[in-house]
Order: structure tokens, then sequence, then C-alpha cells
């Protein structure tokens, strides 16, 4: 049996396998069970987890799997001897032996109950850094297969220009570009460059195909309004990339409408856009609970029999946990197949892309897991370097009149806050096990010794939301939401900020104000928060505010107040000690935003590359952001000269420019490229974001930057939708951000 040979490639070892099976062994393939639910011991932090300790429900588990196996476990984060026990059983009830894909959530780390944190995809945007994304990559897959999974249900790769989502902090930011380079560099990370049989590469899922991140109200699952020519600009070329280009080879889809077309339903986007554009050659997965919402939410099919024959048909290719029984989804693909309502070719497609990455992965020869490797792997000291590293670069300062650094130049700090005392680390996040999270108070203690005193009072609570599980949302995959200081008093926070030198605010969002199903329709700090602020403001003590947030934040009155103001995001288990060091002065901040902050919480959207206006003001005032796309400050200054644009082909240039330290301190800066279409047939952007460089220079230190522009950094989709450069003059940018262009010079091009 060619099947068996491994020396014949994966694409002849699938059809010859494929041509060997029967209808249900081929539809079994295409279905997914949550691992948990078979064993004995769940896991007590994590009701998505098994303990080690646990044994296997066969009885029950036999009646899901018959005698026709099963092609994916999910919900079974555990280590690789569970993992062992169900692939070895799994095998068994398949008549030709096919292994299991394990998969699992692994947003920034694999969810199992102690691995590594490292910090959220917002915060790695905002480092600009596109090695650091990448190696981050590598250390999640690491861990993932080390413990005996084999895929990832990520990145999320969703363009977030709709501020009130609560998963604004899964993703890399508004910007196409910088979302793209940085889906490329995380993909290509955790896949080691399509080498999946190694054991530390894992099959990656970009999600959420392919308009997710504009939801109407900012509320998850609901349909995007969206026309064609932003569809194919915007948020198509981010998931082109990645699967072009870095190799993806599946997709999960989203649940919602594009201009009233649900996706997973959706011939056009499943097809002819993944399928024949873009050369995909896996499988598509349904977002958790997404198909039941073609009869519950969209009203598009009648029943879910015809909701499965739709989606199928359509180019989906598996449900995902939540939908249907394992029966009902098998047992409705079988009839329909042979009522003809489904066609043999149809499966054959499916199943084929399924097994085929089965070999790929090497399952055939290798199923199961070393037993003890993972032990030096998961939190090992590189992993745990890296982490520090990123939530480091992902720090940015948007305020500073000179306070920060603290040094230690204080003697007496007051630290308040509903964070100061208690790190958070953002949702599909693993759960510490075995180890503690460390707080701002904590390293900052650890850091000034006896040179400062620090008095920690938290003030006030973040709101304390309740978590729901529930299959309309797909909310079967939540970690734990812990706070929340509800008696903690304002009495308590003043008293210490009067007593201080300075005051450190450090607050922001928690998993209740910000992550899946946590949208909002308010963008100032939630709670008592602002009112906290204010009144420390009062006391007259030098303020600085830290926030550990997820998405954008209505700094409207908090700039009014503060000293200075620095971001962490969401920095994973080391955010705290990137925070004290970057409060200190150690490390010096050059993380810049990934996502616009509005002028107040109603003045959205606001993201840097809306289309022009006649008029940019309001009653109440400008329409722009208050804190634009790339903005971030250091605590030293840059000084920018020697444009030189070079033409290399019709559309190809290389653009250098000279960047110089003209500070006394060593520092980051990231140098930005953007284009502006002077005038074009179809509207567009004031600038788009072509190219960004991090650079390190030591004081007095100067480098120069090189770029390189081609077709698509000029494109646009002329009014016959066709991609075209068009005759004309192009503003090239070079700057500090998207409101801070250092150089500029017009560039024509011409046929």
């Amino acid at each position: 049996m060619k099947f068996r040979d491994a020396s014949l490639s994966p694409e002849v070892r699938a059809q010859d396998l494929l041509s060997r099976m029967t209808l249900e062994e081929k539809v079994a393939q295409l279905d997914i069970f949550r691992g948990v639910e078979f064993t004995t011991v769940p896991h007590e932090k994590n009701h998505c987890a098994i303990d080690e300790s646990s044994e296997i429900k066969y009885d029950e588990l036999a009646e899901i799997l018959g005698d026709t196996g099963i092609g994916f476990m999910h919900d079974a984060y555990s280590v690789p001897a569970v993992f062992n026990k169900y692939q070895k059983y799994i095998m068994s009830k398949s008549r030709f032996g096919i292994p299991c894909i394990f998969t699992g959530e692994a947003l920034h780390g694999i969810s199992w109950p102690g691995a590594m944190i490292f910090p959220v995809p917002l915060c790695l945007a905002a480092s600009f850094n596109r090695d650091v994304v990448h190696r981050t990559g590598k250390a999640i897959a690491a861990e993932t297969r080390s413990l005996g999974m084999h895929e990832i249900l990520a990145p999320n790769l969703d363009v977030a220009r709709e501020p009130r989502w609560g998963r604004v902090e899964e993703t890399f930011g508004e910007d196409t570009y910088l979302c793209s380079e940085m889906g490329y560099q995380i993909v290509t990370g955790e896949q080691q460059n399509g080498e999946f049989s190694r054991d530390d590469a894992v099959l990656t899922e970009p999600k959420h195909y392919c308009v997710h991140g504009i939801a109407e109200n900012g509320i998850n699952c609901a349909q995007a309004r969206a026309g064609k020519r932003e569809i194919e600009q915007c948020y198509l070329p981010v998931f082109e990339k990645a699967i072009t280009e870095a190799g993806a080879n599946n997709v999960m889809a989203c649940y919602n409408a594009i201009d009233s077309e649900v996706v997973i339903s959706s011939r056009y986007y499943l097809y002819d856009v993944l399928r024949t554009r873009y050369g995909m050659k896996g499988y598509v997965r349904a977002d958790w609970g997404a198909i039941e919402r073609l009869v519950k939410a969209h009203r598009t099919a009648e029943n879910h029999v015809d909701a499965i024959r739709d989606v199928v048909n359509a180019g989906l290719d598996m449900q995902g946990c939540s939908d249907y029984s394992n029966a009902f989804w098998q047992g409705t693909i079988i009839d329909l197949v042979g009522k003809g309502e489904i066609s043999s070719e149809r499966i054959d497609e499916a199943v084929f892309s399924v097994l085929r990455l089965k070999f790929m992965l090497g399952l055939f020869e290798n199923p199961f897991t070393d037993e003890e490797k993972y032990k030096s792997v998961i939190r090992c000291e590189e992993h745990k370097a890296l982490g520090l590293e990123g939530a480091r670069q992902g720090m940015t300062l948007i305020e500073n009149d000179g306070i920060l650094p603290l040094g230690k130049k204080y003697k007496k700090i007051a630290l308040v806050g509903p964070s100061s005392a208690r790190q958070r680390v953002g949702g599909y996040s693993s759960i510490p096990c075995g180890y503690e999270i460390k707080s701002v108070y904590d390293e900052l203690k650890a850091m000034l010794g006896d040179s400062c005193e620090i008095a920690q009072a938290s003030g006030c609570g973040i709101p304390k939301g309740v978590q729901a599980i529930t299959a309309e949302d797909g909310q079967f995959h939540l970690v734990e939401i812990y706070d929340e200081d509800e008696n903690a008093s304002f009495e308590d926070a003043i008293a210490a900020a009067q007593n201080s030198d300075a005051i450190v605010f450090v607050g922001g969002d928690n998993t209740s104000t910000s992550g899946e199903g946590h949208d909002r329709s308010d963008l100032r700090l939630a709670g008592r928060q602002r009112e906290l602020i204010l009144e420390l403001a009062k006391t007259g003590k030098p303020l600085v505010i830290v926030l550990e947030n997820g998405r954008s934040v209505d700094l409207s009155e908090e700039s009014k107040v503060a000293n200075a103001i620095l971001l962490s995001w969401f920095g994973g288990e080391f955010g705290a000690r990137a925070i004290a060091e970057t409060l200190v002065g150690t490390n010096n901040p050059a993380g810049r935003l990934p996502v616009s902050f509005p002028q107040d919480t109603n003045r959205i959207p606001c993201y840097y590359s809306i289309l022009p206006n006649f008029f940019d003001m309001m009653f109440e005032g400008e329409r722009n952001a208050k804190y634009p796309f790339g903005f971030g400050l250091s605590y030293t200054n840059f000084e920018y000269s020697d444009l030189l644009i070079e033409k290399t082909g019709k559309t190809d240039f290389t653009v250098k420019a000279t960047v110089k330290n003209i500070g006394d301190l060593d520092g980051d800066e990231v140098v930005q490229l953007y284009v502006n279409d002077v005038v074009s047939s179809v509207m567009t952007p004031l600038k788009l974001l072509q190219g960004f460089e991090r650079i390190s220079l030591k004081a007095g230190e100067e480098k120069t930057v090189e770029f390189k522009l081609n077709f698509n950094s000029f494109r646009l989709l002329n009014k016959d939708y066709e991609w075209v450069v068009e005759d004309g003059d192009f503003e090239i940018m070079v700057g500090a951000a998207s409101n801070d262009i250092r150089l500029k010079e017009t560039i024509t091009i011409k046929e």
C-alpha cells in the first residue's frame, strides 16, 4: 500500500489512502471532539485541560469513534503521556491506523496550565520588531509540539479598526501592512518554514478569515459592512501573504457575514479567493458554533441540515467543537451525499487536505510524543528571556514631560491602582501553575531596594464580568477571570499619594473588560479608574499613568493631569518587570502604537488611514486620533537626514535615510515609511505604511536605513477592479510616526 511508503510524497500517500476509505471513514476525518469530556480528572485550574494523572473513559469514547477513528481532538491540554494514550486508542479504532491531529489555542502561548505566557499580539505589534515576533512564534510552536499537540488555532490576522471590539488585543493592530508583516513572521516561526515533521513545528490556522475586525457596534460575531475595494485592499492582503508567502495551509473562517454574505457559506470567499486565487491547499474550519448561526442568527438556512449542506458545498471542510454532536454532523453529511446534495468529490477534496497534512506532520511514522522532553522546553530560560524581551520592546510611551525615567530621584513613591499589585496577562493565555507571576509592586521594590519607600494601594478595582460559556458566541475556551479588589478604597490610595514624592498609577483592562465576548460601548477606563486618577492629580504630586490594556483607550481627561503615560499592553508573565525597568530607566521605551487612540470615546473610527474628507472637525472638535498609529516617545531624541530615492525598475525603488541619536541615552527608533498617491482614479488614504525598521543607536550614533518599494507599495484597485499602479506623483514620507514625518520627497511613475 503506497500510503505506508514514507519515501513517497504526502500527496501520493494521501490519494492512495483516500482511495481505500469508505464514506464513513472519510467523513470521520472531518470531525473533532473535546478530549477533556472523556477523562476522569480534568485539570483543577482549567476546565479545558486534563490532569496528567487522568485516565480516559474508553467506553464513552468508543461511542464517538465507532470503528472509523476521527480527524481531530481539541480542549485536551495536557502532557504527552495523556496524548499518547489518546492517539494509541484513536488509531486502534481506524481500519488503516489513521492518527489524530491534536489542536489547541496558542495565541500568545499554548493554553496548557504552566506553559509560557508571552505578550499578547498587540504588544508584539507595538514592538515593530519582526525578529521578536518570529522568535516568539518558534517558541510557541516548540512548547506546543513538546506537549503533544500538532496544530494551533492561531494567529489572529484580523485588521482591528473597531476599538470597541474586545478581541483587538489578539491582533497585530489596525494597519494592513503591519498585520501582514507580523502575520508572516509568526506563521513562518510557528511552522518552522514548513518543516512540519519537526518536533518543534506546528500547523497554523490564521483566523478569522477574512473581515472580522470591524464588527458592527464592535460586537463580536456581528456582521461587517465593507465594500469590495476595501475588502481587497485592507483585509484580504493579510491572509494572502500568510498563505502565499508564509505557507499557511489552513484558515479558520469568521463567524460573521460581510456585506450580508455569510463567509462560511460563501463559495466566493472559500473557493474563488482561497483555493483558486491564493492556492490554499489545506482545510477551512468553522469557528466554534459558527454553522448553527446560519439558522439561529443569520437566518440563511431553514434548518441545521440545510446549514450543513450549504457550508460544505461552499467549501467549509469541518465543524468546530460546539456546533453539532459527532453523530449528527457525520450522519447528516453521509445522508446528504447519499441524496446527491453533497458530491462525493467535495468530500474527497476535504478529506485529502486533512490526510495530506497528517502525512506532512509525520504522524504516520511518528504518531507519539516523547514523554519527557517537554520538561526541558516549557518555560525554558530561552523562552522566559524572550518573553521579557517582547514585553520590553512593546512598551509604548505616549506622554512624558521629563518625569520619566524615574531613576532613583524619588525617595517615596505611591504605587496605586487596580493593577499595581496584580499583573494582567490577557485572554487566551495559559494559567500559571507551579509558578507565580510578579506584579509591578514586586518588581519595583526589588529594583529600587532601600533607596525608595514604596506605598502600595489599589484604590479601586476593575469591574468583574460574568464568565459566560455559550455555544452562540463560541465561548468554550475562556481562561480564568481573576480580580478584583472590590473593597479597595480611594482613601488609602490618596493617603499614600499625599505622603509621597511621586505617584505611579497602574491600571487599564482585565479579562472582563477586554477579550473575546467582552466588547464595550465606552472606551474610558473601566470602573472608577478615571475618577481615582483625577483625585490623585489633586494632590499636586507628579503623576505617572501605566496602562495594561488590550485596546485603544479614551485618555481625554487623563492626558490633562498626567506627567507621563506609559502603555504596556498585556505584556505576559514578565510584563511587570518590563514596566518596572522602563519606569526606572534601564529599558528605554521604543514601542509604537499599532492602533490609534481617539480624542474621546465618541470620535471613532479614528484609524490613521481613514479616507480623506473636506472637513476634519466635528462640533466637539477634531476628528483625527489623539495618539495616532505609529506614535511613541523615547528617553532620547533622533534626527533624520539625507533622504535618497533611487529607481531600480518600473515600479521598484530603493529608499535610504540617515537617522542619528542626538540624545544622551542609547535607544531604539522605529523608522517608518509612508506612501501617498497624490492624485488617483479612486480615493486613497493620505498615507499608507509601506515599510518600517526598528534600529538600535547608541548616544551619538547614526545609521542609514534602507527600504525597498515595489508594485505592491503603489498599487490600487481601479474602477475596473484591476490592480494597477497609475501614472502620477507619489509622496515618499519617512518619519517617526504617521503624524511625525521628518523627510519627504515626491517621485513620478510613468509608463
